[in-house]
């Protein structure tokens, strides 16, 4: 029997969400109509040209504050590989379920939509829910810093993040420092480089610098931080003198760094040739194992597990960066039926029996809440 949430997740698979340019709204809309049909209160934000983010609640008639969901729906690019199956269609092959967004993540959206409906009834004698719905978060989540500058963000009192963990519970995820370095020299004509400054040639040493750098001391659960060179462009024609060159940085972080701090000791080992930019500056995430909800969430999922759970990071970053410390830092797990493997890849899929085991996972989830 096919997972409830299969029809949903299929049709939210059918809309290009592609970010850059993201272009949401429309699935955002599908998304919004569909839960005010079984009952939920919508309201709607926009923060661009087709791009909207979602808030959708179902309140409670008991004391306490409501258990909360997150996902968004934007996604990566296809990549240049081409594909086998349709990334918008709604191609099942054996236990898979494809399409762009199917692991990350789209299916999950519609797994905690389709678990909420089920157990509608318990959460309105319960505490409620609420689900907050994002675009850009592929691009540094600009969508939940968005949904903050709105205000109006609901209270909660936990918070489950739908990214991929193949349903396996996650207490946290490392954090993001993108930063852009430049380098500014003096044009010339290429004939007559020594009456310039080559750009290129100053970022080629600050990059030589930075292959040594190191962000800071490991973390016992999410090990060495990382530093990664992603992208460079300079110049403008062969026979110039390049006056400027750019390079990005992509630093992963954990809880015992400061991002000020590591910005700073990078400015000062690449020195005044260099000017930093920040781009995206996301906090790591992580809870407390000792935390009872938190203890709650590994006895439903130790089930689905042959060997004993353990504190488990992903090194990928979520709206929960900027959601937690917006809504007052509540326990938060990252869990979700898509393969952490699959996301931005060629021919990205969800298992169907992934998808079913969340299903009924998110219920009692939600039933323990309640």
């Amino acid at each position: 029997m096919p997972p409830k949430s299969l029809e949903l997740a299929q049709q939210l698979l059918g809309f290009n969400t592609i970010n850059p340019p993201g272009n949401e709204a429309d699935c955002m809309h599908f998304l919004a109509d569909w839960l005010a049909e079984q009952g939920f209160d919508i309201a709607l934000t926009q923060f661009g040209s087709d791009r909207v983010n979602l808030i959708a609640s179902i309140a409670g008639t008991s004391a306490g504050k409501p258990l909360a969901f997150t996902g968004h729906l934007d996604t990566v690019p296809l990549g240049n590989q081409p594909w086998q199956f349709d990334p918008f269609g709604r191609d099942i092959d054996g236990d898979r379920l494809y399409g762009r967004g199917a692991s990350d993540m789209k299916a999950a959206v519609a797994a905690f939509a389709i678990a909420c409906v089920q157990q509608k009834a318990a959460i309105q004698a319960g505490r409620g829910v609420v689900l907050m719905i994002t675009g850009g978060e592929e691009t540094g989540c600009d969508g939940a810093r968005a949904l903050i500058e709105a205000g109006n963000l609901p209270e909660i009192g936990a918070l489950i993040v739908g990214e991929p963990t193949a349903n396996y519970p996650v207490i946290g995820h490392k954090g993001a420092l993108w930063l852009r370095c430049e380098t500014h020299g003096k044009t010339a004509h290429g004939a007559m480089p020594e009456l310039g400054i080559n750009a290129i040639y100053l970022a080629a040493d600050a990059l030589g610098k930075i292959r040594h750098f190191s962000p800071g001391a490991p973390h016992p659960l999410m090990k060495q931080p990382t530093l990664n060179v992603g992208r460079i462009e300079g110049g403008l024609n062969i026979n110039s003198v390049p006056d400027r060159t750019a390079f990005d940085v992509d630093i992963r972080s954990a809880p015992n760094l400061q991002h000020a701090t590591v910005r700073q000791q990078l400015a000062s080992l690449l020195g005044e040739a260099v000017t930093i930019t920040t781009l995206v500056d996301l906090p790591a995430v992580l809870s407390s194992e000792e935390n009872q909800w938190v203890q709650s969430v590994y006895r439903h999922c130790q089930p689905l597990f042959d060997r004993p759970l353990d504190a488990k990071v992903v090194p990928y970053f979520t709206d929960a960066s900027l959601l937690l410390p917006a809504l007052g830092n509540p326990p938060c797990m990252i869990l979700g039926p898509g393969e952490p493997t699959m996301a931005h890849q060629t021919d990205e899929y969800c298992l169907l029996s992934r998808l079913a085991e969340a299903e009924n996972l998110y219920e009692k989830l939600i039933k323990d809440w309640m």
